[in-house]
This record gives C-alpha cells, structure tokens and sequence, in this order.
C-alpha cells in the first residue's frame, strides 16, 4: 500500500494530519463547552452544534470555485490563515455571556470557512499527483494512505483536548469552564505545524498547485467517450439518488459528537479497570496498530531482512502492553475520549478491509460501490439497534441548577463503556462501507464535464446530513432514549432499502 507512492501525498497527507488534529480537538469537547459556558439546552448546542458541521462540509464548494479561479495552492495557504484566526479568536476565554457567544459564533465562521477553502483543494491537489501514468494505479491505495492521516489526527485528538483542560485547571488555575479553551488553543499550535510541513515539501507537489478544475474537465473529456443526453441525465440521476442515501449516513454517524457524547457524559460510568481501562490510554491503542499493519507486513514481505523487522514491531508492540496491564489499576473515564475510538478502527482497519475486497476482487464477487454503501446503512443500523436495545430501562436524561445559575446536565447511571466501545466499532464498520466507496462511485460515474459540480454535491449532501445531526440534540431529555436511538436506526434502514430498491438503476451506470 505505501509503495510507490508519489512524495507529495505524504508531505499533504502529514499537513492534513496537523489540521485535522486541531479540527477534531476542538470539536471532541465543543458540545459539552457549550452547555456547561453558556448555560444552553441540549437541543440549542445541537443546533449551533450541527449548524457548524454543516458549513464545515458546504463551504468546500465555494472554496473550489474560488480555486477556478485562483488556484489550489493559494486556497488552501488562505483557509489555513482563516482557520487560525478563528481558533484564536475561539481560544480567548471571554465568559458566557452574550458578547462571549457572539464572538464564539464569530470564530465559527472563520473557522468553517477556512476550512471550506483548506478541506477540498487540498484532496483535489492529492488526486492531481496521480495523473502521471506512473502512478495511476496507486490511487486508490494513494487515497486509503489519506484517508488514515485524517483519522491518525483524530486518533489523538480526545485525549489532547482532555489533558490540556485538566492542566490548565490543576496547573494553572483555571475553572472548568475557561480551561475548554485551552484545548481550543491546541488547534492553533497545530494549524502553525501544519502549515509549516506544507511549506518545507512544497517542492513535491508545486506542479499541482496551479491546476483548475476547468483543466481537469478538459482533460476527462478529451480521455473518456462522449455520453450522450441521456446517458449523462442517468448518471446525474443515479448521483443524486446516492446524495440522498448518504445525508442520512452522516446524520446518524456524525452523533459521536452530540447525543452519543451526551450518552457517555451521562449514562456511561466514568471509571474503567483491567483490560478495559488500557482501552483509554491512546498509547496502547497506537500499539495495536502496529500490530496490526506489522502482522501485514510480516506476511507480505519478500526478503527475510523485512520479515525480521515486522516481528520485531510485533514483539515490542505486544511488549508494552504487557507492561501497560494493570489488574487492579482504575482510571477515570471522560465522555469526550470515547471519539477516540472511531479514527482508531479506521486507521487500524483499513488495511483488513482493502485485504477482503482485494480478495473478493480477485475471485470476481466484489460488490458493486452502490451495494456497498447500502451494506454501510445496515450496519450504521445496527449500531443504533444496539444503542436502543441497551438503553430499554434507562432513565430520563436529567438536569441541575448550578452555582451560576445555569442548567447542569446529572450523571444519573453507570452503563458500562464496553456499550459505546462497540457501538463505535460498529460505525466505522458502516463508515468504511460507505465513505470512500462514495467518493470513488462520484468520480467514476460523473459525466467527464460535471465531475467537480458532482463532487460538490457529495459534501453538500454531506453538509446537508450535519445539519440533521441536530436532531439529536432536539431529541435529548424530550423522548426516552431507546426511542431516540430508533429514530436513527430507522432513518438508516430507510435509506438502505431504498438503495436496495434503486440498485438496477444505480448499477447500470457504474
């Protein structure tokens, strides 16, 4: 998977990492920051909750458009300048109050729209590394290398957000609710690192810099055969039949940050032991996954020099876990580590599941992308079938007066954390179904002349489900929870048989 691979994927891939970290940091504890700062109802931080993902996902279509005209390079040089702006502005600890609000919705914007400029420029400049023949048939692998730095960012961003606020509170004396932005503060320092990687290996993607969506039509058109009318109305059809599957994907998914936070803040016990309590420590999650991609390499190695070397990881990694067991230790378990879980299934698995499609490719029964992005709404289902099941006899979500006067959510039970630990699991299974199987059936199946118009409707549609993350915020304390989880477990089993219903019309253009 990392063989011959342009460099310039690894300095954008290194400088997305630094951006997402920050990105994910932020957002591990926004939630939470604004209920307990501003005193709001779970269904208001929804909202302003959701509101922000949205523009995060939307603002990637203004943001090529602007690249049309001024290039990639330029965007995504001034998406990171704006992103700082809005995260320094986010990092002040100015109160709760109204002025503090407006400037915290302020930061927001800033933050979204820099990140509209950043997000989706740089994922074009990646893809324009492969238009050298030398490397057209690593993209997808180019991609998967890609798709893992995000989430090697987000792998380590909880457990950022949650030790920089217990310094700033026990080291340096701040209350609870100004040492949120200290963790805020963190996406600064890591948009600086990012942008400075960006720089130093410039030299190996300059040449995609300067490239315009309006070139890479001309290109697509002058390759690919001209489809008729009605052949491009069937592929904009089938294309949008898809945008409308996957907004509810993405509303469902995206409540690791909103109602399923809300879950493991309240419902969730906050103490682990034994085996279960090194599930917490994001260092030994990081050794699992160099058990994981060195078991890979220790099977796929030609020269006995590298099967040497994959044993070794092996051992070492088994080793410090070893260590790192303690039968009797306990450790405090905070609701926002629990995000940490989804970037680490990704990262981890990832590479097992490019091995069983490649090995279903091989034997020719690979499903078609369309039937894997319905198999991603089942599981996505089933995830949410196990959240309302175990929440059958839980009580209402409850909340206190606190000492300033503002409501305070009450942690009112202790269900184990092994529930979230599986039900993340069970996400990122649906996650990898549908995700990059979408991106890929967008850019094969986009008439050669819309394809960027096409790609923007995935992140509208992407947008679109963000905002629908509200509803979990809505639902929250106003219905039991086992009703909640049903309403995303049946959104999702919607979507999946409809796709299901649509399959012959959506396989016939791939």
């Amino acid at each position: 998977m990392f063989e011959n691979q342009p460099k310039g994927l690894f300095a954008l891939a290194l400088a997305n990492t630094g951006e997402r970290f920050g990105y994910y940091t932020m957002l591990a504890v926004f939630a939470l920051f604004l209920r307990a700062n501003y005193g709001l109802s779970p269904a208001m931080a929804g909202t302003i909750y959701s509101s922000f993902l949205m523009l995060v996902y939307f603002l990637p279509l203004i943001g090529g458009i602007l690249a049309d005209k001024f290039g990639f390079g330029k965007m995504v040089t001034t998406g990171i300048i704006i992103m700082f702006a809005g995260y320094l502005l986010l990092s002040v600890p100015l109160g709760g109050d109204t002025v503090a609000l407006v400037v915290m919705l302020a930061a927001l914007l800033l933050i979204g729209f820099g990140t509209g400029l950043f997000k989706g420029n740089l994922q074009v400049m990646v893809g324009d590394l492969y238009n050298d023949p030398q490397y057209k048939d690593k993209r997808d692998a180019g991609f998967s290398i890609f798709y893992m730095a995000i989430n090697i960012g987000a792998l380590f961003a909880p457990t950022a957000a949650i030790r920089i606020k217990e310094y700033a509170e026990t080291a340096l004396g701040y209350s609870s609710n100004d040492a949120y932005h200290f963790s805020f503060a963190v996406a600064c320092a890591s948009l600086v690192l990012s942008i400075a990687i960006y720089y130093m290996f410039r030299s190996t993607f300059r040449h995609t810099e300067g490239g315009t969506k309006k070139a890479a039509k001309s290109d697509a058109a002058s390759t690919e055969p001209e489809l008729t009318k009605e052949e491009t109305k069937q592929r904009i059809v089938a294309l949008c039949l898809v945008f409308a599957v996957v907004i509810f994907f993405w509303m469902a998914f995206h409540q690791n940050g909103l109602s399923l936070t809300y879950f493991a803040d309240e419902f969730t016990a906050q103490s682990a032991q034994g085996l279960q309590a090194m599930c917490f420590d994001v260092w030994n999650l990081v050794a699992i996954v160099f058990i994981v991609y060195a078991s890979f390499s220790l099977f796929q190695s030609k020269t006995p020099k590298a099967k040497g070397i994959s044993l070794g990881v092996i051992v070492l990694a088994l080793a410090f876990l070893f260590i790192q067991y303690d039968a009797e230790g306990t450790v405090t378990v905070s609701a926002p580590i629990f995000q940490q879980f989804n970037p680490f299934y990704v990262v981890a698995l990832t590479p097992v599941s490019m091995a069983i499609f490649g090995s279903l490719a091989a034997k020719g029964k690979e499903p078609s992308a369309p039937r894997k992005i319905a198999y991603g709404m089942i599981v996505a289902a089933i995830a949410y079938a196990l959240m309302a099941f175990s929440s059958f006899g839980l009580p209402m979500p409850q909340t206190e007066v606190g000492a300033d006067g503002n409501p305070v959510a009450v942690h009112v039970a202790d269900v184990t954390p092994n529930l979230l630990i599986m039900v993340y699991l069970v996400l990122t299974f649906g996650e990898l179904l549908l995700s990059p199987m979408g991106i890929s059936f967008v850019s094969k199946v986009a008439p050669p002349k819309y394809k960027g118009m096409m790609m923007g409707g995935w992140f509208v549609a992407t947008a679109i489900g963000n905002q629908l993350v509200v509803v979990g915020g809505l639902l929250w304390g106003a219905v039991p929870l086992w009703i909640c989880w049903s309403v995303f477990l049946g959104v999702c089993l919607v979507a999946a048989v409809f796709m299901f219903a649509m399959m012959k019309r959506l396989e016939k253009v791939c």
